[in-house]
């Protein structure tokens, strides 16, 4: 990975860390919107500019990559890049938790 991508995306926001969540499995723009709405219990509701902007960086990054195209709308699908950064990033939030764990 290079020092690029890691200055960039780690630590992510939470919709970087959502989206690619979600695209562990071949989604399209709008059902991660909903996918992210339900995990967060409404906590995090993405705004299509917000969504798409995120997806076509992210793509331009080599993190996610664009599949095929169901019915216009665009599935996409996480790549070896982008597992690496979400597993980081993953691993940043394990240690986080474990601190707080154990301050208490």
């Amino acid at each position: 990975m290079d020092e690029h991508i890691r200055k960039v995306y780690v630590p992510m926001t939470e919709t970087g860390f959502y989206i690619l969540l979600c695209l562990r499995n071949e989604e399209h723009g709008y059902s991660i919107i909903r996918k992210v709405e339900e995990m967060t219990e409404g906590e995090i509701r993405l705004s299509p500019g917000t969504m798409y902007g995120s997806l076509g960086k992210m793509e331009k990054d080599g993190l996610i990559q664009f599949i095929r195209e169901e019915e216009k709308r665009k599935i996409y699908l996480i790549t070896e890049l982008g597992k690496q950064v979400l597993d980081l990033e993953m691993q940043r939030i394990a240690r986080l938790y474990r601190n707080m764990m154990e301050a208490s």
